[in-house]
């Protein structure tokens, strides 16, 4: 039954247009007593008497005025109350530590063309990396979260690398998880107010995706091995993939950067809700 004791965490919101033109706000909210999904409908006139602030990731709420279906998993809103609000992500000194710490990994590379390569995306686009979520909805979704994805790969590969018996190029491996997702500080933008995220429509007129950006700018640059791990980093080419992983005969180095990026995606998933209870 409705009631408004029930505490719900933000876990997705976004904004569309219905057929008639007007605005049409889909919020999923999760039961933090039993982690029950509840999908919910806002109308445009719902979501002009809210503050944007309010569908923050990880924030909890409670629904003040809203109608049910019969089996209390789909909700329309026409009120909420804020009961705590979440971080919108990384702190300003959490961002430079989480930056250094990418600086460190590209300072393991050996090659110094590839390192000064890296190094030198690094430094031009340090304010936006500073800031850049991994995604919109799915993983990391939060400020700053595109670095503490990166991170978490390159920590991963690091791990990894004693495991083979073949030889690996860590230098190729360290600079493909420092680039596999670059572009996205293109793809997205963030309000630094409110922690909303939305795809950037300049970025996609150039651009099919963040993995192009990348591919692009290592085969530009001689790199073409690292090139194909990030095009091969997505695995299927309908979630995204240049290089299909389904392709025979693949060189066993492409399939390792996808697997690193997907344990942390995976992962990632839990570190939106976990990180404004810190």
């Amino acid at each position: 039954m409705f009631s408004t004791d029930i505490i719900y965490e933000v876990v997705t919101f976004s904004i569309g247009d219905t057929k008639s033109g007007t605005k049409m706000g889909k919020l999923q909210l999760k039961d933090t007593e039993n982690d029950e999904l509840l999908n919910c409908i806002l109308w445009e006139e719902a979501l002009n008497r809210m503050d944007s602030k309010l569908f923050r990731s990880g924030n909890e709420l409670r629904i003040v005025s809203g109608s049910f279906n019969e089996k209390y998993n789909n909700c329309l809103i026409q009120a909420l109350e804020l009961v705590r609000e979440a971080k919108i992500g990384l702190e300003k000194d959490e961002q430079e530590e989480e930056y250094n710490a990418l600086l460190s990994y590209i300072d393991k590379i050996n090659d110094e063309k590839l390192k000064n390569f890296v190094l030198d995306i690094y430094k031009k686009n340090k304010e936006a990396l500073l800031i850049s979520p991994a995604a919109k909805l799915m993983h990391h979704n939060y400020v700053g979260g595109l670095m503490v994805h990166t991170h978490e790969c390159l920590k991963y590969a690091e791990n990894m690398f004693g495991m083979f018996f073949q030889r690996i190029n860590k230098d190729e491996v360290y600079a493909a998880c420092l680039l596999h997702d670059i572009g996205k500080i293109f793809e997205y933008k963030v309000d630094i107010e409110s922690g909303l995220i939305d795809y950037d429509e300049d970025f996609r007129k150039e651009w099919i995706s963040h993995s192009q950006y990348g591919f692009c700018i290592c085969m530009n640059a001689g790199f073409k091995r690292i090139a194909r791990m990030i095009a091969a980093h997505h695995a299927r080419a309908d979630w995204g993939a240049i290089i299909d992983l389904n392709e025979k005969d693949l060189e066993p180095i492409l399939y390792l950067v996808h697997h690193i990026d997907d344990l942390s995606a995976k992962f990632g998933k839990i570190n939106v809700a976990m990180l404004g209870k810190k």
